[in-house]
């Protein structure tokens, strides 16, 4: 390991500091800047669960105070106040700067954090975007964004059911007839986006053992169809009643991709670029289907093998992960896109609500509180909640966060090195410094 101890010795971090937007400034895009969780598996299902524990650890330290849906089946949330504005502490530049640059805790190669709202902004960088080069991480270096996919795949359904082309609380079989075992329970679209739909694990011959770095770059070209990820869950038990508990499953959102495309009539892609991307101007963001690159200037991902070396895992065929974590992007294109979200340009405020709604009288699987809305997770840290999503694919790491009235939001990427690396240390010293006070 004396090669990336000698890499992370010599690394330093890089900040600049970004001039304030007001979250209503914030609501009109700006220029776009210039120039999706593990395969398939056991070991693929293990590291979904890790992906939503990242803010989830947190949340498990700290109480969690956001809404609660009134009924668990309501047609539509009752009407809102405006959001109050959150207390918070001035931003700490240091701190900030010390929780990105310890690129040993957990082990990576280099990271990113972009801190905006009308509380204060700041840019840093800490590592490096290539080791053959050498180069520095910058800031329009594009990078796997993993589950933050889902939020995009949230915001078209939620989109659609505004517009009246489905309703979110009938059977999701209703829409995609045949897909699902007739022996299954109804299952609605609500419960697909809020993680109580109580679908079985993962399981079958086709399911490969990702359980060492070697295996995983055997199998890291491997191609899947949206069919194959769904037949995966087609023959165990479910694992509880629809609605009645929660549990972070990807598979959802496969599940969800498809019903727009099943709606659209076009590849849930294309809707998410027409509908998202091109409107806000995220020249940067795509959604890459069979393309295993990442094109333009971005980040390498690495994966320590088994004999100490590191293996550049950039390129990998995402289909294995499609609608729930397939999609690449910036820390700019995520701010921005968060902006239009939490302001509004996206979605009517009702269903801008549900996703930031826990459904009521709902517990995680484990007992703990329940954590997801339709679409995003909360935490609270240091008396501070935020909404957004974490997001993990080999050899990347990352979140988006905001407070509901967006004086803080925040955006972080970096890159760890081992296959059974989490986010949730690194999120957790991000997160304490975002809200030192």
């Amino acid at each position: 390991m004396s090669d990336m101890t000698s890499d992370m010795a010599s690394d330093t971090a890089s900040d600049t500091t970004l001039p304030a937007r007001s979250a209503a400034a914030s609501a009109h895009p700006a220029p776009a800047l210039s120039p999706s969780s593990p395969p398939s598996g056991p070991t693929r299902l293990s590291r979904r669960a890790v992906v939503g524990a990242a803010l989830a650890g947190a949340a498990a330290l700290t109480a969690i105070g956001p809404a609660r849906a009134a009924t668990a089946a309501a047609p539509r949330p009752p009407a809102h106040p405006p959001v109050p504005p959150t207390p918070l502490p001035p931003l700490d530049v240091t701190a900030l700067r010390t929780a990105i640059s310890d690129l040993a805790h957990p082990e990576a190669t280099g990271a990113q954090l972009r801190v905006t709202g009308s509380a204060g902004s700041w840019y840093g960088t800490a590592g490096v975007a290539d080791r053959a080069s050498g180069r520095p991480v910058r800031a329009h270096d594009t990078f796997r964004i993993g589950s933050i996919t889902k939020v995009f795949v949230a915001t078209v359904i939620l989109q659609l059911a505004a517009e009246h082309r489905l309703v979110l609380d009938a059977p999701v079989q209703r829409y995609l007839p045949g897909l699902l075992p007739s022996a299954f329970p109804s299952l609605s679209t609500t419960q697909l986006l809020n993680h109580t739909s109580g679908l079985p694990d993962e399981s079958g011959a086709g399911v490969p053992d990702l359980s060492t770095p070697e295996a995983i770059a055997r199998h890291r070209y491997d191609r899947w169809t949206p069919e194959q990820l769904v037949a995966q869950v087609a023959s165990g038990p479910m694992k509880f009643a629809p609605g009645s508990k929660q549990e972070y499953r990807g598979i959802n959102y496969v599940l969800l991709a498809l019903l727009i495309e099943r709606l659209t009539s076009r590849r849930y892609g294309e809707v998410i670029t027409s509908r998202i991307l091109r409107p806000l101007g995220l020249r940067q963001t795509s959604v890459p289907g069979k393309d295993v690159r990442i094109h333009g200037p971005h980040v390498h991902g690495y994966l320590r093998m088994t004999d100490g070396s590191l293996l550049d895992i950039t390129d990998y065929d995402q289909t294995a992960a499609w609608g729930e974590g397939e999609m690449i992007s910036t820390t700019g294109d995520l701010d921005r896109f968060l902006t239009a979200l939490f302001s509004g340009t996206l979605l009517p405020r009702p269903f801008l609500e549900r996703m930031c709604t826990l459904p009521a009288g709902v517990s995680m699987i484990d007992g703990s509180p329940a954590r997801y809305g339709a679409g995003l997770q909360t935490v609270t840290m240091n008396g501070i909640t935020f909404w957004g999503k974490t997001g993990e694919r080999y050899g990347y790491g990352s979140f988006m966060v905001a407070t509901r009235d967006q004086q803080r939001r925040a955006v972080f990427s970096f890159n760890p090195t081992h296959r059974d690396a989490t986010q949730v240390q690194m999120t957790l010293r991000v997160a304490a410094a975002l809200t030192k006070g």
